[in-house]
């Protein structure tokens, strides 16, 4: 590193992976939180001889860089402290520390990598529950007792789907449920051994059912009851999972889904079924292109093997000892996929593939077998191609570990929509836009409709690393082309269109014309008019709108438009004048969050 990086970090870097530490003349014992709070996250650089105002901005002085006065004796004291009794476990080697001359004073960089899932949790001062720590947004926070259980269980080669289950046997099987798996096991395997065997030996040949020779048990693992139970046996040991699936596409004024499959009495709720029904609905709308092969017609395409894929990882990868929901929505534009627990391996790790860690591995062995994951650890790069092909938007992966939750997201919208193009054309006017550069236009283009977008997210979209982004990001709001809000891990940015300080609701002149040809025009007024406070009296295209908001508030901007013969520009405009009022707020993304009004007594006259 040179002094150029330690600039760039303190003006462009995430607080979530970088912490300053002023250590003039000793080393801060609060290092060793960090450390372990990077080690059991996604890692992170600790930098030794800069001080931190956080309540500073950059502007009124946050950093200051005081240097390290004897780097020989802080680096003796470090390592001297590493490799002692004090932490656990010391995963760096000499190459992770490095000292930089910044202006004529010693700053030392410490650069701790996500621990191996093996190694976690990495703890400190010899207690395993009071030493973890984890990192969240720009703070060492001390692990729960149920997320160091977590990293022990994740930290087992075997998986955590082969326990024994005690007092579960083949009664809790639901036997139709078992002998459709193995109906569909022997059309693809018509000459395997295990076709021979009975419904008892061909789950312990599986995995699903097991011996405990020391003990003397016997009876259904983890992966036998969730995959082919009965459902009143696997809510009952696992009444902390829940699965969902829920499709919002299609969807009337007043509905909040077409189609869902939950828990209803209906069908027995094992992994089997439910992945055998949601199969057959997230790929029944996907357009199936005219292919022969030989004289036989193919209906399979990459995109219906990249969706299976997704739902495919969603369950082996699930934490199914821990409180979560097993969740599927399908939109008209995009897919997502959320299962309880971290991620085990680094990011770049699985983006790259050839390396699969699932913590439920018989599981995956049963799925394998019939068809379904077939290339182990080839998964998110099978979907990345696929998605590449297509032109599309980049699959987001986010692990959320404040909701101890995995998400995958797989957008089936182009790089850059043509109507998106054309509404940022004549919002800014063309020549203004073409002088944006191809990663802001793309950024601009993502958030444009009203969605958020953290470091992490654009690190998958555009392929640049955490700094990069930071400074892409940092540029385009000192531009007012964005919003940044610092909430949870990451910072999120989302699009402004704020056009002047006075007037948060004016229209720009290069719009005006499109917002009259789609406007009443005392409906273009009412738009345009000045915003006081919450109780000032809404106008009717106001009152119009929270009223449907308040009925559903997961209406989206196009069916509020269609409600109201207005069109989406418009429609945009007014919720930004509600905002400004303060009287509604949105929740998470246009595609996935709700709106909230903030006052529901509020006077719409």
């Amino acid at each position: 590193m040179t002094s150029n990086d330690i600039n760039d970090m303190m003006l462009y870097g995430e607080r979530i992976n970088i912490e300053y530490k002023e250590a003039t003349n000793e080393l801060p014992k609060s290092v060793w939180e960090t450390y372990s709070s990077f080690a059991n996250t996604i890692g992170g650089t600790i930098i030794l001889g800069i001080k931190e105002r956080r309540n500073h901005t950059i502007e009124q002085g946050r950093f200051e860089v005081t240097g390290v006065n004897d780097t020989d004796k802080i680096l003796k004291s470090f390592w001297d402290t590493i490799n002692s009794d004090k932490v656990s476990r010391n995963i760096l080697m000499e190459d992770n520390v490095e000292c930089i001359d910044y202006n004529g004073k010693n700053i030392i960089a410490i650069h701790v990598p996500m621990a191996n899932y093996t190694m976690r949790p990495i703890y400190i001062n010899k207690n395993l529950i009071g030493g973890s720590y984890k990192r969240n947004f720009e703070g060492d926070y001390h692990c729960t007792d149920e997320e160091v259980k977590s990293m022990l269980r994740d930290a087992n080669e075997n998986g955590n789907d082969g326990t024994l289950v005690e007092n579960y046997d083949l009664n809790d099987i639901d036997m139709p449920t078992l002998h459709a798996y193995r109906n569909r096991f022997e059309v693809r395997n018509v000459d395997h051994a295990f076709n021979q065997l009975d419904d008892k030996e061909f789950l312990r040949n599986m995995g699903g059912y097991v011996f405990d020779r020391n003990t003397h048990r016997e009876g259904l693992t983890v992966a036998g009851l969730m995959m082919f139970g009965k459902g009143l046996p696997v809510r009952d040991r696992f009444d902390n999972i829940r699965m969902d699936y829920i499709d919002k596409t299609n969807l009337e004024t007043d509905s909040r889904w077409s189609d869902r499959l939950t828990y209803d009495g209906t069908w027995e709720n094992n992994l089997f079924n439910f992945f055998m029904r949601v199969i057959a609905k997230l790929t029944q709308d996907l357009k199936r292109p005219f292919k022969l092969e030989g004289m036989e017609r193919i209906d399979d395409t990459p995109i219906h093997k990249a969706v299976r894929e997704a739902l495919t990882n969603m369950i082996i990868h699930a934490d199914l000892l821990i409180t979560g929901v097993l969740k599927i929505e399908k939109y008209e534009k995009e897919f997502l996929f959320s299962n309880p627990g971290s991620l085990k391996l680094p990011m770049e790790d699985i983006m790259h593939g050839g390396n699969s860690k699932a913590r439920n591995p018989r599981i995956q062995n049963m799925l394998r077998m019939i068809g379904y994951g077939e290339n182990i650890g080839s998964g998110y790069p099978t979907i990345l191609k696929t998605w590449k092909e297509q032109n599309w938007r980049k699959p987001i992966l986010i692990d959320r570990t404040e909701l101890r939750q995995v998400d995958l997201t797989l957008p089936m919208v182009s790089l850059l929509p043509a109507s998106t193009l054309a509404e940022m054309k004549a919002y800014y006017g063309e020549e203004t836009y073409n002088s944006f550069t191809a990663n802001e236009q793309q950024v601009m283009a993502y958030v444009w409709n009203g969605d958020s977008v953290s470091n992490m997210e654009l690190q998958q979209m555009l392929g640049m690393n955490s700094l990069e982004i930071g400074k892409l990001l940092h540029n385009m709001v000192d531009k007012n082309l964005l919003n940044q809000e610092s909430k949870n891990r990451w910072t999120t940015y989302t699009i402004n269109k704020e056009i002047t300080p006075e007037n948060g609701c004016e229209v720009k002149s290069e719009v005006k014309s499109e917002v009259k040809s789609e406007v009443k025009s005392e409906v273009k007024s009412e738009v345009k008019s000045e915003v006081k406070n919450q109780t000032e009296t809404l106008t009717n295209s106001e009152k119009e709108v929270l009223s449907l908001i308040k009925q559903n508030t997961q209406i989206t901007y196009e069916q509020i438009g269609k409600s109201l013969s207005l069109g989406v520009t418009t429609i945009y405009k007014i919720v930004k004048c509600l905002k400004k009022k303060e009287l509604i707020h949105r929740v998470g993304s246009s595609a996935h969050g709700y709106w909230v009004v903030n006052n529901s007594e509020i006077s719409e006259k």
